[in-house]
């Protein structure tokens, strides 16, 4: 597995257990864009008092019992989890199957909901969920195109993580406004793994791991291309990144220099403290 771009420096951990998940409702609420376009949204509710949120992007094939899954585990975590129903704006309600006939539908839903549109409908996720404290965006496939749009382009967000994202290779080459963190499968067909090291060469403002064995959609347990062991590494960083930013200090801008790590403003304030034993970054 490869590490690329800068980062905060991350001990070598397991993914700490979720703990009792919390009875699992299927709470679906409103929520109004700015234009004006109502949509639907999962909500999945932290236990005790939130640690902060977690916007969640899904990706072509709706707000599945995946996503919900997902939602739920953050909320176990401590987090209040959102997933906005981005197809609401062409087909309201719709979840599809995992298969051909499900993933072609997307392809067209996707189309016919467009970027900006989808945009507004996750900033309207965001500024709801800042009533938890400090948001980060996460993102899956198509979702995770528009977490990465999203980490420069909305208002509020303290960090951004995309999982196998579509699109980002060709994306502009704009400094990121907020701590970004991207998964690839260096088996991933829509992806290719060429594609994604020279994303990586490119973007050193942008931490971007690439896991050995794992395809597109390996974060899904509902689809075939589930990868256990990549899914528990990527979750591992992914904590790890929500637990910098949207429960540490907000990243520092600089002017003309996009956002930085934390743990590069801390590095200027203060040295480690003697004994630190956090050992060598995630590889």
């Amino acid at each position: 597995m490869h590490r690329g771009g800068q980062g905060p420096r991350q001990p070598r951990i397991a993914l700490p257990p979720a703990g009792p998940r919390v009875p699992r409702e299927d709470v679906m609420f409103q929520l109004t864009a700015a234009d004006g376009h109502g949509l639907s949204a999962y909500r999945a509710e932290p236990k005790d008092d939130a640690r902060g949120a977690v916007v969640l992007i899904h990706d072509m094939f709706g707000i599945t019992d995946d996503m919900c899954a997902a939602a739920d585990d953050f909320a176990a975590r401590g987090y209040l989890a959102i997933v906005p129903a981005l197809f609401d704006r062409a087909a309201p309600g719709t979840v599809l199957a995992y298969d051909e006939e499900g993933f072609a539908r997307g392809v067209t839903l996707v189309e016919e909901v467009g970027r900006e549109p989808a945009l507004n409908d996750i900033q309207a996720a965001v500024d709801a969920a800042r009533e938890a404290g400090k948001v980060a965006v996460v993102g899956y496939s198509w979702g995770g195109f528009l977490a990465y749009e999203a980490a420069n382009q909305l208002r509020g967000l303290a960090c951004a993580i995309a999982y196998y994202p579509l699109g980002v290779v060709g994306a502009g080459a704009e400094k990121r406004r907020v701590p970004t963190l991207i998964h690839f499968g260096a088996t991933d067909p829509l992806v290719p793994v060429d594609q994604a090291q020279r994303f990586r060469d490119q973007r050193p403002d942008v931490s971007a791991f690439t896991y050995e064995g794992a395809t597109h959609g390996f974060a899904s347990a509902g689809r075939a291309t589930y990868h256990a062991a990549a899914t528990c590494e990527a979750q591992a960083r992914t904590l790890f990144w929500i637990g910098q930013f949207v429960e540490g200090q907000a990243p520092v801008q600089l002017k003309n220099a996009g956002a930085y790590a934390q743990a590069k403003t801390e590095k200027k304030k203060a040295k480690a403290p003697a004994g630190d034993d956090l050992g060598p970054p995630l590889d």
